[in-house]
Protein backbone atom coordinates (compact mmCIF):
# COMPACT_ATOMS: atom_id res chain seq x y z
CA UNK A 1 0.00 0.00 0.00
CA UNK A 2 0.98 3.56 -0.47
CA UNK A 3 2.96 5.24 2.58
CA UNK A 4 1.63 9.24 2.49
CA UNK A 5 2.97 11.53 4.15
CA UNK A 6 1.43 14.00 5.45
CA UNK A 7 2.13 18.13 4.65
CA UNK A 8 2.66 20.57 8.13
CA UNK A 9 -0.71 21.86 7.07
CA UNK A 10 -2.87 19.00 6.84
CA UNK A 11 -1.38 17.79 10.31
CA UNK A 12 -2.51 21.44 12.12
CA UNK A 13 -5.21 21.46 10.45
CA UNK A 14 -6.13 17.81 11.55
CA UNK A 15 -4.93 18.25 14.82
CA UNK A 16 -6.60 21.72 15.41
CA UNK A 17 -10.13 20.29 14.81
CA UNK A 18 -9.64 16.96 16.42
CA UNK A 19 -8.58 18.86 19.56
CA UNK A 20 -11.64 21.22 19.19
CA UNK A 21 -13.63 18.20 18.71
CA UNK A 22 -13.04 16.29 21.48
CA UNK A 23 -13.01 19.25 23.86
CA UNK A 24 -16.75 20.32 22.24
CA UNK A 25 -17.51 16.38 22.76
CA UNK A 26 -16.42 17.30 26.85
CA UNK A 27 -18.40 20.42 26.77
CA UNK A 28 -21.36 18.72 25.33
CA UNK A 29 -21.04 15.44 27.42
CA UNK A 30 -20.69 17.89 31.03
CA UNK A 31 -23.64 19.77 29.75
CA UNK A 32 -25.87 16.33 29.51
CA UNK A 33 -24.58 14.97 33.09
CA UNK A 34 -22.90 16.92 35.94
CA UNK A 35 -23.69 19.97 35.09
CA UNK A 36 -27.57 19.07 33.75
CA UNK A 37 -29.24 22.15 35.06
CA UNK A 38 -32.23 19.36 36.52
CA UNK A 39 -29.08 18.07 38.36
CA UNK A 40 -27.66 21.03 39.54
CA UNK A 41 -30.75 22.34 40.55
CA UNK A 42 -31.94 19.11 42.82
CA UNK A 43 -28.02 19.87 44.62
CA UNK A 44 -28.93 23.42 45.40
CA UNK A 45 -32.34 22.35 46.35
CA UNK A 46 -31.19 19.97 48.94
CA UNK A 47 -28.44 22.65 49.60
CA UNK A 48 -31.53 24.78 50.49
CA UNK A 49 -33.26 22.15 52.47
CA UNK A 50 -30.70 21.55 54.61
CA UNK A 51 -30.19 25.49 55.06
CA UNK A 52 -34.30 25.78 56.05
CA UNK A 53 -34.34 28.10 52.68
CA UNK A 54 -36.46 27.63 49.81
CA UNK A 55 -36.84 29.11 46.14
CA UNK A 56 -38.94 28.06 43.50
CA UNK A 57 -37.87 24.66 40.85
CA UNK A 58 -37.64 27.84 38.28
CA UNK A 59 -35.54 30.26 40.43
CA UNK A 60 -33.27 26.90 41.37
CA UNK A 61 -33.04 26.34 37.27
CA UNK A 62 -31.95 30.43 36.54
CA UNK A 63 -29.24 29.36 40.13
CA UNK A 64 -28.13 25.86 37.92
CA UNK A 65 -27.91 27.75 34.58
CA UNK A 66 -25.49 30.16 36.17
CA UNK A 67 -23.44 28.07 37.61
CA UNK A 68 -22.75 26.00 34.28
CA UNK A 69 -22.87 29.17 32.10
CA UNK A 70 -18.74 29.51 32.72
CA UNK A 71 -18.42 25.89 31.43
CA UNK A 72 -20.73 26.24 28.82
CA UNK A 73 -18.96 29.65 27.21
CA UNK A 74 -16.48 27.45 26.12
CA UNK A 75 -18.53 25.59 24.13
CA UNK A 76 -19.44 28.64 22.37
CA UNK A 77 -15.53 29.60 22.15
CA UNK A 78 -14.61 26.31 20.80
CA UNK A 79 -17.63 26.47 18.21
CA UNK A 80 -16.13 29.88 17.22
CA UNK A 81 -12.74 28.11 16.75
CA UNK A 82 -13.76 25.33 14.87
CA UNK A 83 -16.15 27.85 12.32
CA UNK A 84 -12.66 29.68 11.81
CA UNK A 85 -10.72 26.26 10.96
CA UNK A 86 -13.65 25.23 9.08
CA UNK A 87 -13.28 28.32 6.93
CA UNK A 88 -10.14 27.50 6.88
CA UNK A 89 -10.06 23.78 5.95
CA UNK A 90 -12.81 24.73 2.83
CA UNK A 91 -10.42 27.68 1.89
CA UNK A 92 -7.60 25.20 1.23
CA UNK A 93 -7.98 23.33 -2.17
CA UNK A 94 -8.01 26.50 -3.31
CA UNK A 95 -4.44 27.44 -2.42
CA UNK A 96 -3.58 23.99 -3.68
CA UNK A 97 -3.57 22.42 -0.22
CA UNK A 98 -5.58 19.53 1.32
CA UNK A 99 -7.95 18.96 -1.82
CA UNK A 100 -10.73 16.65 -1.36
CA UNK A 101 -11.09 13.49 -2.80
CA UNK A 102 -13.86 12.28 -5.05
CA UNK A 103 -16.32 9.28 -3.54
CA UNK A 104 -18.16 8.92 -7.12
CA UNK A 105 -14.60 7.64 -8.86
CA UNK A 106 -15.42 4.47 -10.60
CA UNK A 107 -11.78 3.69 -10.13
CA UNK A 108 -11.63 3.86 -6.62
CA UNK A 109 -11.75 0.59 -4.46
CA UNK A 110 -15.65 0.39 -2.21
CA UNK A 111 -13.52 0.92 0.93
CA UNK A 112 -11.74 3.87 -0.20
CA UNK A 113 -15.17 5.02 -1.29
CA UNK A 114 -16.77 4.57 1.95
CA UNK A 115 -13.89 6.67 4.01
CA UNK A 116 -14.47 9.60 1.22
CA UNK A 117 -17.81 9.84 1.60
CA UNK A 118 -17.71 9.37 4.98
CA UNK A 119 -15.52 12.76 5.11
CA UNK A 120 -17.99 14.77 3.04
CA UNK A 121 -20.99 13.29 5.13
CA UNK A 122 -18.67 14.92 8.00
CA UNK A 123 -18.13 18.07 6.59
CA UNK A 124 -21.83 18.50 5.56
CA UNK A 125 -23.09 17.77 9.32
CA UNK A 126 -20.26 20.02 10.79
CA UNK A 127 -21.32 22.71 8.40
CA UNK A 128 -24.81 22.19 9.46
CA UNK A 129 -23.71 22.51 13.38
CA UNK A 130 -21.83 25.56 12.68
CA UNK A 131 -24.89 27.42 10.59
CA UNK A 132 -27.32 26.52 13.36
CA UNK A 133 -24.80 26.96 16.64
CA UNK A 134 -24.26 30.74 14.64
CA UNK A 135 -27.68 31.21 14.25
CA UNK A 136 -28.29 30.45 17.89
CA UNK A 137 -25.86 32.64 18.81
CA UNK A 138 -26.48 35.71 16.87
CA UNK A 139 -29.56 34.67 14.83
CA UNK A 140 -32.93 36.61 15.22
CA UNK A 141 -34.69 34.97 18.45
CA UNK A 142 -37.78 33.50 16.76
CA UNK A 143 -35.27 30.83 15.32
CA UNK A 144 -33.40 29.64 18.24
CA UNK A 145 -35.60 26.74 19.34
CA UNK A 146 -35.65 25.04 16.26
CA UNK A 147 -32.25 25.78 15.63
CA UNK A 148 -31.27 24.31 18.99
CA UNK A 149 -33.07 21.50 17.85
CA UNK A 150 -31.10 20.56 14.99
CA UNK A 151 -27.56 21.69 16.93
CA UNK A 152 -28.33 19.39 19.87
CA UNK A 153 -28.55 16.20 16.84
CA UNK A 154 -24.61 17.09 16.38
CA UNK A 155 -23.60 14.74 19.19
CA UNK A 156 -25.27 11.78 17.18
CA UNK A 157 -22.83 12.43 13.90
CA UNK A 158 -19.99 13.82 16.12
CA UNK A 159 -19.72 10.30 18.18
CA UNK A 160 -20.38 8.12 15.28
CA UNK A 161 -17.17 9.68 13.07
CA UNK A 162 -14.90 9.46 15.86
CA UNK A 163 -15.66 5.83 16.46
CA UNK A 164 -15.43 5.51 13.08
CA UNK A 165 -12.07 7.57 12.68
CA UNK A 166 -10.57 6.03 15.40
CA UNK A 167 -11.76 2.77 14.55
CA UNK A 168 -10.32 2.99 11.04
CA UNK A 169 -6.87 4.59 11.81
CA UNK A 170 -6.51 1.83 14.55
CA UNK A 171 -7.70 -1.03 11.69
CA UNK A 172 -5.57 0.79 9.00
CA UNK A 173 -2.03 1.03 11.63
CA UNK A 174 -2.56 -3.08 12.58
CA UNK A 175 -2.92 -4.02 8.79
CA UNK A 176 -2.38 -2.37 5.68
CA UNK A 177 -0.89 1.38 6.71
CA UNK A 178 1.86 0.48 9.33
CA UNK A 179 3.13 3.92 10.25
CA UNK A 180 0.03 5.64 10.06
CA UNK A 181 -0.43 7.28 13.16
CA UNK A 182 3.37 8.48 13.20
CA UNK A 183 3.26 9.87 9.60
CA UNK A 184 0.29 11.90 10.93
CA UNK A 185 1.92 12.98 13.80
CA UNK A 186 5.10 13.58 12.10
CA UNK A 187 4.27 14.23 8.59
CA UNK A 188 6.84 11.10 7.40
CA UNK A 189 8.02 7.59 7.80
CA UNK A 190 10.24 7.81 11.01
CA UNK A 191 10.49 11.67 10.94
Amino acid sequence: MEQREYSRIFRVMHWSIAICMILLLCTIFLRMTWLNKEHVADIIQQFMVDKNTNFTRDELIILAKQIRKPMWNWHIYLGYAITILYIIRMSLPFFGHMSFSNPLNKTLSPKVKFQYWVYMIFYGCLAISLITGLIIEWGPKIYKKPMESVHVLSIYYLVAFMVLHVGGVIWAELHDYKGLISRVISGANGK
